[in-house]
């Protein structure tokens, strides 16, 4: 923690004392937005993910480093749409050459701004980004709570139609099998995926926009048409791992996807999870990566255990006593946090776009000026 609170201080001093001002000489004072926006792209550096081609022939194609810092600057500014942010560029001086373009008129058309965001979609860029800065950032840093979760993700398309199986059903045979021959044990998706590697876990994962469900704090049923974003995030509420599902997707599904694409970026100590990945291969794959799970029990159907549970919640408040797990699982209130602000503040309620990728794409976006403005908090 010390190193990275040192190196943050550092950024911070550079920023205050040097870049600010040169900025500032050229272009006029800035604002707290401007700067915040300065400060999200120099700790993010999108432009070392871009290849530039210079000479080829033909037409010279749009500055995709500029386009793609003004995606991240849409999300710091709370711009809806594209053609907000296009107009925004061709009013806000110091925010066009904040992003790289010197003057008006060199601010690409709201189709470019489209089909850069296409090729961005394709790539996973920001995704990418995202990956590098915690791993940049977080490489000498033990996490201590990890924190899993799902948040709904509304989308602007109609729901795909439930493929059926091609093909007549092939009728299971009745009772028990033979002397000698065994029956063979399907799978669940949650077993199949403690040995598969992350990117056959991904793949495996359904992504097309469809109906989720879900009971809300007062125990109504909420409906929403779109996705599920699964996040892992980590002390200081940054987020760490992010991985797009179809709404449908119950959260325990990804619990060890997520685990694995979170195990490759940061080194933790203790999983903290809701009732919804109270289940054993979660468990268990969380015990084989040296972490120490913490889920709330989830007693399902088992009355008794209900009963049991809220009578051992009562007892232990008369004596004013918790389990240090107990305590420990009060810090998964951060995914809420997390979950709110990227809501609130970085465009996860504003899509515009249609398709999984391109929803991924705007939404880590969005993730990574998080992950970058709570790198920063750090240090305030």
């Amino acid at each position: 923690m010390g190193k990275l609170k040192n190196a943050l201080f550092s950024f911070k001093h550079w920023m205050q004392n040097s870049l600010f001002p040169a900025v500032e000489e050229e272009v006029g004072e800035l604002t707290e937005e401007h700067k915040k926006v300065l400060e999200v792209l120099s700790i993010v550096r999108v432009e070392a993910f871009i290849t530039k081609f210079i000479g080829l022939p033909g037409r010279p194609q749009a500055d995709r480093v500029a386009i793609a810092r003004s995606f991240i600057a849409k999300m710091v500014f709370r711009i809806a749409t594209t053609k907000s942010l296009v107009e925004r560029l061709a009013a806000d001086l110091k925010l066009r050459r904040i992003c790289g373009w010197n003057s008006k008129a060199a601010v690409p058309s709201e189709s470019t701004f489209s089909r850069a965001f296409a090729e961005f979609a394709d790539s996973e860029l920001p995704a990418r980004v995202q990956e590098a800065l915690i791993k940049k950032t977080l490489e000498d840093r033990i996490v201590g709570h990890l924190r899993r979760d799902g948040t709904a993700i509304k989308a602007r398309e109609k729901p795909a139609k439930k493929l059926k199986t091609p093909g007549p059903k092939v009728a299971k045979k009745r009772g028990r099998p033979r002397k000698g021959e065994e029956k063979p044990e399907e799978l669940t998706r949650l077993e199949r995926h403690v040995t598969m590697p992350l990117q056959e876990c991904l793949d495996d994962l359904p992504k097309q926009c469809d109906v989720g469900a879900k009971k809300n704090s007062k125990g109504n049923k909420e409906t929403w048409i779109g996705y599920k974003l699964h996040i892992d995030s980590g002390d200081g509420d940054i987020p760490i791992s992010c991985i797009l599902t179809s709404a449908s997707v119950h959260d325990s599904q990804v619990a060890i996807a997520l685990a694995k694409m979170t195990n490759e970026r940061v080194t933790s100590l203790y999983d903290l999870m809701d009732s919804a990945y109270d289940n054993k291969p979660t468990r268990d794959f969380s015990t084989s990566l040296g972490h120490v799970p913490i889920i709330d029990v989830n007693p399902r159907s088992n009355k008794e255990l209900k009963e049991e549970i809220a009578a051992e919640a009562k007892r232990r408040g008369i004596l004013n006593f918790k389990f240090p797990d107990e305590i420990r699982y009060n810090e998964r209130s951060g995914a809420e946090r997390v979950n709110a602000r990227l809501k609130d503040d970085y465009g996860a309620t504003t899509l515009r776009v249609r398709g999984h990728a391109k929803v991924y794409c705007h939404l880590m976006f969005g993730i990574l000026a998080l992950a970058a403005d709570q790198l920063l908090r750090l240090i305030s």
